[in-house]
């Protein structure tokens, strides 16, 4: 009986120390559970208080109901403190860094995020376009970021699947007639020329700026695709940390083995539905085309904004930048407190004398590292910055900056612009395309 007593106090010794020690671990995991989560809710406040935890493009809605907070979608994410997990949900952070990746998407075991564009208090204009990428206008197709998908792996697909509707359709031919006509030569239109190549139709593809221009415009350096994508003619591409220069440099291979030629520097100015069913495209070249279809495939953004003021028609003035390796020496003004502009304004100040032209007070609106970066740079007096201010006219020599109430002039050789672009609204309703402001609209539900 003693023996007995002596085994069973054991073993309830034993059991009790197991106890204690889960226990111990829960306690332990529940409190940094509660730390992270504390953490995160932090940064929520700050992104709220900088006007940073709105979505600006295409971004992920979870379902509460159905999230676990497995935080599959936080590790899979390529960007930082875009997701984040409080309480045990998942939730976003800074929603306006958010470039659209679909990672958190297609990482989430219980399918509890989809991918929308527009909030419910935010809308977003998009054209009416069907799964085919056809518009309310017969023959005319939309592809990539006017759709409201502006990433480069989707804007590839989506090129290459409406040139595969457009083939399927095919017109008998006719003199004179293109079966197509592709405009924009970024992601998307690069995508459909080369499966137009490979599909045996007649085409021609038209940029208003150069090719792969819409490239330039992403707001990093390097390029992420979270898989692999197939371009036409070529195979699987793989853009894991890849260079823009890089990506340039396979499309140029790409065309130039096919043989197939790209119109830059040539802006269509309207294109009008034709009785017989095909479209009269015109150009600021003065140069018109008849076509079967049309695929629209030139970015959300349309044309770069411009300031609107004396001077700007100026050949200093630019609106991206090539090349900063080759200027030097030079007094450059750039505008613009973005991504874009930032990273331009550090690419140039190791070689110029640099003063970045900033409408607002800070740099809320950039990503944490250029952020991080830009103000280290006005910091340490690498570059000047002037904030609420505005350009007012731009001379051979200088230009004139109004800070405040007080107006500067500034001794000036170069002027970069990265004040955003124009929406193409009115360029797509004039040639018949229904648009409408969606709010909180899915663009993937199911994987």
């Amino acid at each position: 009986m003693d023996l007995l007593m002596e085994v069973l106090i054991e073993q309830i010794a034993i059991y009790g120390s197991v106890i204690l020690l889960c226990g111990l671990v829960v306690f332990f995991y529940m409190r940094s559970l509660s730390k992270k989560s504390a953490i995160v809710e932090k940064k929520v406040e700050k992104a709220k208080a900088e006007g940073m935890f709105e979505p600006v493009s295409l971004h992920p809605y979870i379902d509460l109901n159905t999230c676990i907070g497995s935080a599959a979608c936080v590790a899979e994410c390529p960007e930082k403190d875009i997701l984040g997990i409080v309480d045990g949900k998942a939730t976003v952070i800074i929603a306006s860094n958010c470039v659209g990746h679909g990672a958190c998407f297609h990482a989430c075991p219980v399918e509890a995020i989809s991918l929308r564009i527009g909030t419910e208090t935010r809308g977003v204009d998009l054209p009416h376009v069907d799964q085919s990428f056809e518009t309310n206008i017969k023959g005319m197709y939309i592809a990539g970021e006017l759709g409201g998908m502006g990433l480069i792996r989707n804007s590839v697909e989506q090129g290459q699947q409406a040139m595969i509707s457009i083939a399927g359709n095919k017109k008998p031919k006719a003199e004179g007639v293109l079966d197509v006509v592709i405009i924009g030569a970024g992601p998307a239109g690069i995508s459909a020329t080369l499966e137009a190549k490979k599909q045996g139709l007649t085409s021609a593809t038209l940029e208003q700026d150069s090719l792969g221009g819409t490239v330039y415009t992403f707001p990093r350096a390097k390029l992420v695709m979270t898989a692999p994508v197939d371009l036409p003619l070529y195979g699987k591409v793989k853009l894991y940390d890849t260079t823009k220069d890089e990506l340039l440099q396979l499309w140029h291979t790409v065309i130039a083995k096919h043989g197939i030629e790209i119109t830059e520097r040539v802006k269509v100015e309207s294109i009008v539905p034709q009785k017989d069913g095909t479209f009269k495209l015109s150009t600021n070249a003065g140069k018109e085309y008849i076509a079967n279809n049309v695929l629209l495939a030139i970015g959300r953004r349309g044309s770069p904004r411009k300031l609107g003021i004396p001077g700007e028609e100026s050949t200093k003035v630019a609106y991206r930048l090539l090349e900063p390796e080759n200027i030097a020496g030079k007094k450059v003004v750039v505008v613009g407190g973005g991504d874009a502009g930032v990273e331009s304004a550090m690419m140039l100040m190791a070689t110029n004398d640099v003063t970045l032209v900033n409408r607002n007070e800070n740099f809320a609106g950039c990503k944490p590292k250029n952020k991080e970066a830009i103000t280290s740079a006005i910091d340490s007096g690498a570059m000047k910055a002037v904030y609420k201010a505005n350009l007012v006219s731009i001379s051979p020599e200088s230009v004139l900056c109004k800070v405040g109430e007080e107006v500067r002039q500034m001794e000036n050789d170069l002027v970069f612009v990265f004040a955003g672009g124009e929406l193409p609204t009115g360029f797509l309703q004039k040639a018949g395309i229904e648009i409408t402001k969606r709010f909180g609209h899915i663009v993937k539900k199911h994987k």
